[in-house]
């Protein structure tokens, strides 16, 4: 018998998790959990004292994934089609609860053989190769798997293969030797798509009531500012993360988010979960330079956020209202860093025009998503034929927003901090311009970034805004 009718002859086991498809579905399964029911939370402790089986079965009982949008290793799936067309026998052998494998299984159509955890008995290391063992004897299979939950049935099997491995997997197949199959190996751009530091520009909002008040030349309050900045964009990583594990399968049905880090499989849950702790730490560690009452704007902030990403993001019009407080809390943490005073009018104007902004999020999200009519966008509580009134929505938003600056410009407070108030006019027009063009380049389909990100990056914007700033200089410093 030659060496290819040698290799065909022998079973070929293969590992499911970090092997046949490039996530952990353990994670997965627990987010979507969570998703479903955040007080399962309290649960999950009390299945694992039972031990990981169990675990797992009660996790597998109440989610279900979605095998066809999973992030499979292609190289590897076509390569057990093709020998499985010559003959040789595919066996799935994984910890996974049985109810995944299985369905898994059914998807691609590929495997003879099903070894899967049950609610007793959790099929990895050393009961895996047990089970493989009696089944074709030893050293009667072939193995892939790629973690050190593998190294027994490596050592058990004829011949490994090693598949994008971790750090035991590698050490194990430099000294045993077998086949390697590497994974894609993130980069610094992967890294920085996972923290999303384009978001950061929205924290850039912190530092609006220390130019209000003038002191963007007082040292101490630029400090705070920056602290304060790094303690929220830190803080605002994490939660992207996070968010990212609840929005997995969604992710993976859309058109562009499905190549983010998380939902390709390109970064590890595993790995995002140690980055929003320490992203955690970093926010914490940096806020204790700052006020105490800076401490309660970013708790409340990550409260408002993390109900944002669990279920405030699928109620209608509640997600706008709660993402414009968002960009509001920024401000107020702006104020509570620098201990200074925010005006009512600053903060009106501030919910009306976010809340436009937010609007125009969503009407976005309706326009680029094809969805039949009377049907919810997925993970949204808005319908096709919303967009009019959104759109009408959030017009009015931005008018209101104008409303209020115009009304406040003719305002005391006005009067009191500025020697010329008559020079801040043009503020009102200038914010109904960059309102109103984004809702335009919106109606165009023109606009696809997040619109706060969209001003901030725009060369008009910045113009028209930096124009704007230059008028409350002169209007504050001229004799």
């Amino acid at each position: 018998m030659d060496a290819r009718s040698d290799r065909i002859a022998m079973p070929l086991a293969v590992d499911l998790d970090g092997t046949l498809i490039a996530t952990d579905l353990l994670w997965e399964g627990l987010f979507l959990l969570l998703r479903r029911n955040p007080l399962a939370f309290f649960l999950v402790p009390l299945w694992l004292m039972k031990g990981p089986a169990r675990l797992k079965h009660e996790i597998a009982e109440r989610v279900d994934i979605d095998a066809e949008t999973l992030p499979y290793r292609t190289e590897l799936v076509e390569r057990l089609r093709a020998e499985r067309s010559m003959g040789r026998r595919i066996v799935l052998a994984t910890g996974t609860p049985r109810k995944f494998a299985d369905r898994i299984a059914a998807h691609l159509g590929v495997f003879d053989l099903v070894l899967a955890s049950d609610a007793d008995h959790n099929m990895t290391s050393h009961r895996k190769c047990k089970a493989l063992h009696e089944a074709f004897g030893d050293g009667g299979f072939d193995y892939a798997g790629n973690s050190r939950h593998d190294l027994a049935c490596f050592d058990g099997a004829r011949e490994a293969i090693v598949v994008a491995p971790d750090r035991p997997a590698r050490r194990w197949q430099a000294r045993h030797g077998g086949e390697l199959l590497p994974g894609e190996r993130p980069r610094l751009k992967t890294i920085v798509k996972m923290l999303r530091c384009h978001q950061w520009l929205k924290n850039v909002l912190i530092a609006v009531p220390m130019v209000l008040d003038h002191a963007y030349l007082d040292l101490g309050m630029i400090f705070a500012v920056a602290l304060a900045f790094l303690s929220f964009s830190a803080a605002a990583s994490a939660i992207y993360i996070v968010n990212d594990f609840f929005d997995l399968t969604l992710d993976r049905r859309h058109p562009t988010k499905k190549n983010r880090p998380f939902a390709s499989g390109v970064l590890s849950m595993k790995f995002g979960l140690v980055s929003a702790g320490l992203l955690l730490c970093v926010s914490f560690a940096t806020a204790a330079f700052l006020p105490p009452i800076f401490w309660a704007a970013l708790a409340t902030y990550l409260v408002a956020t993390t109900a944002y990403s669990l279920s405030i993001k699928r109620m209608l019009l509640i997600d706008v209202m709660t993402l414009a407080g968002l960009y509001t809390m920024r401000i107020l943490a702006g104020m509570a860093a620098t201990d200074l005073d925010v005006s009512f009018w600053l903060l009106s104007f501030a919910m009306f025009f976010f809340l436009s902004l937010a609007l125009v999020k969503r009407y976005v999200e309706l326009r680029s998503t094809d969805i039949p009519a009377k049907e919810r966008i997925a993970g949204r509580g808005y319908r096709a034929e919303d967009q009019d009134i959104i759109a009408m929505a959030g017009m009015g938003a931005a008018f209101g927003a104008a409303m209020v600056l115009a009304l406040y410009i003719d305002s005391d407070a006005v009067r009191e901090q500025y020697a010329h108030p008559y020079m801040i006019w043009p503020l009102a027009p200038i914010v109904l311009y960059m309102a109103m063009r984004i809702w335009i380049l919106a109606r165009r389909d023109e606009m696809h970034d997040d619109p706060v990100v969209f001003i901030i990056r725009d060369w008009r914007s910045q113009l028209v805004a930096g124009f704007g700033g230059l008028l409350l200089i002169a209007a504050a410093l001229a004799p």
